[in-house]
């Protein structure tokens, strides 16, 4: 299984140490629903996501509370870039997230939910390594608006 994705698979359940006891139920800084395309089988499945602490949540149903158990978690501390896709999945508002080793992507229901996924992830991104500087020295800034 990749290491970035800690889907809760096999056993059923992940422990709460995956979590490092962030309280994804209590005033998360994003959540909404984005279709999700699946490690193994490529299918797109529609999920609740939950933006808190730098890890980004996803869940069957949107009813999150303490007893909830997460379907997996992306620590974006290991990311190094969240920008649109469209061109490279041939689909309306996706988006991808990337890593030095793997690339996920997802799609959102409206170019406003993907540009405000874009922009909370990109700036927990910031956040957590104070920089991200791109293959060309470029320093991303997520709350600008991209150039056309």
């Amino acid at each position: 299984m990749s290491t970035l994705w800690r889907a809760a698979m096999g056993s059923g359940a992940q422990s709460n140490e995956d979590y490092d006891g962030v309280e994804f139920w209590s005033n998360p800084e994003r959540t909404g629903w984005l279709l999700k395309q699946g490690e193994y089988i490529k299918t797109w499945r529609r999920r609740w996501f939950v933006l808190k602490q730098g890890k980004l949540f996803w869940f069957k149903e949107s009813t999150v509370s303490r007893g909830s158990q997460p379907r997996g978690v992306i620590p974006v501390a290991n990311c190094l870039t969240v920008k649109g896709a469209e061109d490279v999945l041939n689909k309306q508002n996706a988006l991808e997230l990337s890593t030095r080793s793997e690339t996920m992507y997802f799609i959102a229901d409206s170019e406003k939910e993907k540009e405000d996924w874009i922009n909370s992830i990109g700036r927990s991104i910031v956040q957590l390594s104070r920089s991200v500087v791109t293959d060309d020295d470029e320093i991303l800034d997520y709350d600008s608006k991209p150039r056309n």
